[in-house]
């Protein structure tokens, strides 16, 4: 396996991941993200930041996030263990706060006042406008109107934090339009500091948010090995934009008897317009700055996308999980809604753990895996965050349900 892969080191120079990533922008927009990628650079070399991070990681985050056996889950499926790596535990419910605690100290660090930031579900708005208030930072998060309808109570919790939210009411009224919008103030404003939600976008934020969403990967195989003696045998993570995943990975790369699987969101089939399937059914294109594997329309521009989880439906993917999927270092699959919904209601009724419906997507795979596997293998699962956030959604999809069924 070609050395390049290993994720703990950099991007070329140019911020490719093979022949993916870069920075397809304005010159503008190159000189900010430049200096973006000068600073972290700094910041990485500074034992003073990196002691600043951990101790937050440990004292307002809540690290390390434990892992689970689900032992009654597994009895019932029989074959294969499954465990969770419990980011649902962090600190505002998910993976998120990791990134955002590292993004708001990095901006505090270059002297800016004002972050801006995008969100699908609602948790990175959430972690965004946390980290800006503990730094002391003027918060603004965009987020699609269709997002603020079905994760309102998300949009309560920024609002609390100090942020003001903007909707996003051009195009599907979702995670991209929020991007788009997300973007559209940036580049306007020269003091202010874009934290990324996901590991996308044009160089340095895949390194960068990967970066800080590693310590998820570290601390789960340290973890496993005091547990059980040994390594998993499969990782699995969902898919949207990718930071959950490629922080997961970041762990196990080298270890090549792990198998690293991706979850895409399904949707409600493999139709154009009905799932969010980028690297399982898309192509490689331009979106947001860089170059990764995409949803088309027949303009060959970002496509439709549809999945019952907000932090999902993002037509593109991280351009280094579009290099793995290349160099078929990691599998990537997709699951429906329902089978969604049904691991989502597994594991909430047979391990009193309500998993987000992102999770719920990974959880899914393993839970079509396991019966088919021995029982001495090991499935680790990411479960990135809680479903609380998913409550008002699911409470109206089970009245529907009993309605139908009356």
């Amino acid at each position: 396996m070609s050395q390049h892969i290993t994720l703990g080191g950099k991007p070329d120079s140019r911020g490719f991941f093979g022949a993916y990533g870069g920075q397809y922008v304005p010159e503008p927009v190159k000189a900010r993200l430049d200096e973006l990628s000068g600073a972290f650079d700094a910041a990485l070399n500074d034992a003073s930041f990196q002691r600043e991070l951990e101790y937050l990681f440990v004292h307002y985050t809540g690290r390390p996030s434990p892992v689970f056996h689900c032992a009654n889950l597994s009895r019932m499926l029989g074959g294969a263990q499954i465990w969770l790596k419990r980011e649902d535990l962090n600190h505002l419910g998910a993976h998120k706060i990791n990134n955002t605690l590292g993004q708001c100290l990095l901006a505090k660090r270059m002297g800016k006042k004002r972050v801006i930031a995008e969100t699908g579900a609602g948790q990175h708005g959430v972690a965004t406008a946390a980290g800006a208030a503990l730094m002391g930072l003027d918060c603004t998060i965009c987020m699609g109107e269709v997002d603020i309808e079905r994760q309102h109570l998300n949009v309560v919790r920024m609002e609390m934090l100090g942020a003001r939210v903007l909707p996003a009411t051009s195009g599907q009224r979702t995670l991209k339009e929020a991007v788009d919008e997300a973007l559209a103030v940036w580049v306007n404003d020269p003091e202010m500091f874009y934290v990324l939600g996901s590991a996308v976008g044009p160089h340095p934020y895949p390194y960068m948010v990967r970066h800080f969403q590693s310590v998820i990967g570290r601390e789960a195989r340290a973890q496993m090995l005091q547990e059980l003696g040994r390594l998993p045998d499969v990782c699995l993570a969902c898919v949207g934009g990718g930071s959950n995943a490629i922080g997961m990975f970041a762990g196990f790369l080298d270890d090549m008897e792990v198998r690293l699987m991706g979850v895409e969101p399904g949707g409600r089939g493999t139709a154009y317009g009905e799932h969010a399937a980028s690297l399982c059914l898309g192509e490689p294109g331009v979106l947001h700055g860089f170059n990764s594997y995409m949803i088309k329309n027949a303009e060959g521009e970002a496509g439709e996308v549809y999945s019952i989880s907000a932090g999902l439906d993002y037509p593109s993917v991280g351009p280094e999980h579009a290099q793995l999927k290349d160099l078929g270092r990691a599998e990537y699959v997709s699951v429906t809604d329902q089978e969604a919904l049904d691991a989502f209601f597994s594991l909430s009724r047979h391990e009193g753990v309500i998993p987000a419906l992102e999770s719920s997507h990974a959880l899914a795979q393993a839970i079509k895996m396991a019966p088919a596997m021995s029982s001495d293998k090991v499935l680790l699962v990411n479960l990135s965050g809680r479903g609380d956030k998913d409550v008002t959604q699911v409470a109206a999809l089970m009245r529907a349900a009993r309605k139908e069924n009356a």
